[in-house]
């Protein structure tokens, strides 16, 4: 008998009896990525491509013995929330949402009405909508259900970005605008909550077979959360997932056909590219895609590449904490031409402005770092750029940048920096550096000797060290055995 534990995803919403969107996308789309789909079904839509024949409330008894017979079961960990087409359907999910022992998460796709213009959420219930925004996690509306929930006009970018903020002052968790055909090359969505904000993009699909496409995205982000995942992280999951399910798409019986979700997303083409401010940038960094990086010291001062570079390591970074101005500027200097001495690839830390005066090999940016660094200058002076990642979030980030490598970690518990996030281990590690292919990886993040042919062996470019070797009673003997265990386990990728 299996132990597995899935976790449990409740679908609120309308039975599309076309099976093209509503509950059995929500349901395809929750198990795909792994959890457990339950329903409370607030209405039966008889429906085709053509048109929407009729629209079947769910009874309150109905409801209330659906939920009953859910909460049985046990309390969900997410809930989708799609299709409510009475007060009962909206009253009798705010009052179990009261009674919950924990908070859940809850994810709103708010249907107003079809693609071919038939109202599905009556105005009654609209209205009493905007009341109860409080308990909702993340809502999904498209351009036109922004306009009808906030009641404003929108005709810009800058319109998206100020009702979105709208439905956040109101008391919503989080918005995600889904704004799709806003342009002809991308497919652009904003996300906003109190702390954060920012644009997901993805190339365009081509495709005909769209339906279910709200459905598919809401749901995946539901799932994402039921597992834990950031918010941030959740709405890029969901948005890979989407891109995903279009790739899959099918028609039916020649005519528009739904999405189809096969599995947790595992194709860099779904990963999207994730930006601070609308449109997309296009930066050019020169590739490291062919060049094996190895052993990857990170040290702080330039007496170790004297010391280091001699023993053959091609790649070294300097991240500098403890100096400011002329001590700072001269350590730099000085690194830089030792490393053109030894023909090694120098990465400096953070300080893009000195690694493009003195002439870097590139530069190393956490994602703080990405905030204030002038990327374009950095690019323009044809210098390297590698790129910390943590996250869905930071990695999607740092697609669009489009950077000439990409660092996971921390692989391990580290005591040389501290960090929020929960060790990746080496299934995770395996996952980013099959899923982003195109970028070569470095792996950080209490890497020792002893974890070393494990590491190597999922095939990462360069693993970067900082304590194991600067703290080792023999520094160069440690760094030397590094790099013979780094080559010999390699070799059997």
């Amino acid at each position: 008998m299996s132990n597995t534990k899935k976790r449990l995803v409740w679908s609120y919403a309308g039975l599309d009896n076309s099976g093209l969107a509503g509950q059995l996308a929500d349901t395809r789309t929750i198990q795909a990525l792994g959890a457990h789909a339950c329903c409370v079904t607030t209405a039966i839509t008889a429906q085709n491509n053509y048109r929407v024949v009729a629209i079947n409330p769910s009874t309150k008894e109905q409801l209330a013995s659906q939920l009953q017979a859910l909460q049985e079961l046990g309390e969900p960990d997410a809930i989708k929330v799609g299709l409510l087409p009475s007060i009962d359907s909206l009253e009798l999910l705010i009052t179990f949402l009261k009674q919950t022992e924990k908070s859940v998460p809850l994810v709103l796709d708010p249907v107003v009405e079809t693609s071919s213009g038939t109202q599905l959420m009556p105005d009654v219930v609209i209205e009493q909508l905007k009341k109860v925004l409080p308990v909702v996690t993340l809502i999904t509306p498209n351009i036109d259900e922004l306009a009808r929930l906030t009641g404003q006009e929108i005709q810009s970018i800058e319109d998206i970005e100020r009702q979105a903020r709208t439905l956040i002052d109101r008391g919503v968790g989080a918005v995600l605008v889904k704004g799709g055909h806003w342009s002809s090359e991308h497919a652009s969505d904003f996300f906003v909550n109190k702390k954060n904000q920012f644009w997901l993009h993805s190339d365009r699909k081509e495709t005909n077979n769209t339906r279910g496409t709200g459905c598919v995205l809401s749901s995946a982000i539901a799932t994402a959360l039921a597992l834990n995942y950031s918010i941030e992280d959740a709405v890029v999951i969901g948005k890979m997932t989407l891109n995903q399910g279009l790739r899959y798409s099918y028609s039916v019986k020649q005519q528009k056909g739904p999405l189809a979700v096969k599995s947790w997303p595992m194709d860099e083409q779904d990963m999207p590219k994730l930006t601070r401010q609308y449109p997309l940038s296009e930066y050019h960094f020169p590739s490291l895609a062919k060049q094996i990086m190895g052993l990857y010291p990170v040290v702080d001062s330039a007496e170790w590449l004297e010391r280091l570079l001699p023993l053959g390591i091609t790649t070294i970074q300097l991240r500098v904490k403890d100096l400011e101005g002329d001590a700072l500027e001269n350590e730099i200097r000085k690194a830089i031409a030792i490393a053109e001495q030894y023909k090694a690839k120098l990465f400096i830390n953070d300080y893009w402005q000195l690694a493009i005066k003195y002439q870097a090999y590139g530069v190393h940016l956490g994602q703080e770092d990405l905030d204030d660094a002038d990327l374009e200058a950095v690019s323009q002076a044809g210098l390297h750029l590698g790129v910390s990642t943590h996250c869905f979030y930071e990695v999607a980030r740092a697609h669009a940048i489009k950077p000439s490598y990409l660092a996971c970690g921390p692989v391990y518990h580290t005591d040389s920096k501290q960090m929020s996030w929960i060790p990746h281990g080496i299934n995770k590690l395996s996952y980013w550096k099959n899923l982003m292919q195109s970028y070569p990886w470095v792996a950080i993040g209490g890497i020792n000797a002893d974890r070393i042919p494990e590491v190597a062996s999922t095939g990462v470019s360069g693993i970067a060290m900082i304590s194991a070797i600067t703290q080792a009673h023999y520094p160069e003997q440690t760094a030397t055995s590094m790099m013979q265990l780094i080559e010999q386990h390699r070799s059997k990728v």
